[in-house]
Order: C-alpha cells, then sequence, then structure tokens
C-alpha cells in the first residue's frame, strides 16, 4: 500500500488523455495512474467522464489523444482483447457475469490458456459464498452474488489491474458491506485496483490516492486525509454528505 505521490513507475499510466463519443468530449486532457499494489479511488458527479475513463483505459474506448501504459509499456493502441490479455480487467456497473452460464462456467471462461489448475480454488477461497453455488446458473444468483462472481472472474483471469466500476451499485448495506470486504481481499492479493465508487466514505476509507473528476477533467489528486468527505461533497458533487450517494457517471 502507498500514499500521496507514486515513487516507482505506475502499473497503469493515462497521461493527457482526451476521448469521447462521436463528436462529444467527455474526457479533456485526463491523467491518472494507479501504482503496484495500491487502490486508487475515483470520485465524481454523475456526468463527469469516470465510466468514460475505465472504459478507455480498458480499450472500449478510443483515446483521441494523449497515451496509455501498462508497467511502462504502451498500450494506448491496443485493442480491449489484447489489453485483457495482458491483464487490464475492466468489472464494468451491472456485474459483467453470463447469465445462462453457471458459477463454474463463467470462472473456466475467464481462465487464460497455460494457467494454474487451482485459479478456480483461488477465486473460491477470496469468494467463499460462490463456492455452494458452482453449479447453479449466474443469472439466478443475487445481485451480490453476481457481482462477487464478476470479482471473482477478474481474479481468475490473472490480472495486473483491475478496473471496478461501481460495485456497489443497486446492492442492500449489509450486501456492500460483503462486496467490500472482497474488494479488500482482492487488495490483499496484490492486485493494483482502480475504482469507481458512488460510497465516498468507503472509497477514502480504502483507497491510498484519490482522484476527483469534474466535467471531463481532473479537479484534485492527493492522499485521502487530504480533504474531508464532507469537503467532497460540498465542492464536487454538491450534495450533502448525509444525503443518499450521487449516481455513477
Amino acid at each position: 500500500m502507498t500514499t500521496g505521490t507514486l515513487k516507482e513507475p505506475p502499473r497503469l499510466d493515462l497521461a493527457g488523455v482526451t476521448a469521447g463519443y462521436g463528436r462529444t468530449t467527455v474526457l479533456r486532457d485526463v491523467s491518472v495512474s494507479v501504482g503496484k499494489h495500491e487502490v486508487v479511488a475515483l470520485i465524481g458527479a454523475n456526468g463527469a467522464g469516470k465510466t468514460t475513463l475505465l472504459r478507455v483505459a480498458a480499450g472500449l474506448i478510443r483515446a483521441e489523444r494523449g497515451a496509455i501504459k501498462l508497467d511502462d509499456d504502451d498500450i494506448t493502441t491496443i485493442p480491449a482483447d489484447r489489453r485483457a490479455r495482458r491483464g487490464v480487467c475492466l468489472v464494468p456497473e451491472g456485474h459483467g457475469v453470463f447469465p445462462g452460464l453457471t458459477v463454474a462456467e463463467n470462472l473456466r471462461l475467464q481462465v487464460p490458456r497455460g494457467a494454474k489448475a487451482d485459479a478456480a480454488e483461488r477465486v473460491l477461497s477470496t469468494f467463499p459464498a460462490l463456492q455452494p453455488r458452482m453449479n447453479q446458473r449466474a443469472g439466478s444468483l443475487s445481485g451480490g452474488q453476481q457481482q462477487m462472481l464478476a470479482l471473482g472472474r477478474c481474479l481468475a483471469s490473472s490480472p495486473r489491474v483491475v478496473l471496478v466500476d461501481e460495485a456497489s451499485m443497486g446492492l442492500a448495506p449489509l450486501v456492500v458491506d460483503e462486496i467490500f470486504a472482497a474488494l479488500a481481499s482482492l487488495a490483499r492479493e496484490g492486485l493494483s485496483l482502480l475504482l469507481v465508487e458512488q460510497y465516498v466514505h468507503r472509497a477514502l476509507e480504502m483507497a491510498d490516492r484519490i482522484y476527483i473528476m469534474d466535467r471531463g477533467a481532473i479537479a484534485f489528486s492527493g492522499a485521502p486525509d487530504e480533504m474531508s468527505e464532507s469537503e467532497i461533497m460540498a465542492k464536487y458533487l454538491s450534495v450533502d454528505a448525509q444525503q443518499s450517494p450521487p449516481s455513477s457517471g
């Protein structure tokens, strides 16, 4: 775990990235980095560009300008499937599982060729709630279980960096606790995590560093203790810290 600025080359580095959809520019000269074994939280109001940034990092949206590096290798022009094979794993909002397949089948699909046979066991040791449901179709799981499976699929792929888009979205508070315990387990595995999260206090508790996005640009970056939750809410999210969390964007 690290704090403040990075003291070594980052695992994932987006430098001066501009991107969007068609003629609509969403990200404007955005620079974000994630260190090795580091948890970084990306916070911002609805429509700030957080999900777009994750999709650019994963290769689902092309960067119009700027550079993207993975462990100092330039992956700016590499398509999403090849980035995934190199260790960039995106867990999209809405779980990202194959509902018609069983839990076991979902995991087997994600294990790369030549990977260790115990990849599934590694997932089940991190997410033991999935063990009795290996033969159950993913679409019949609860929302929390589907989110665990989505994170487990990522873990099974032996990733270098995991991009998580609103892991807590639409889940009951008790299930949110389970999901954040699961994310903490991934962090203990030594993975680099870039989290988009609606619960600011959760992000501040877990992250080594935070970025705050405002209208497609980075408005703040630093350690979590440099800015309180109430300051973030009032200055960047335009809501009171006691109100419900804002939606994603």
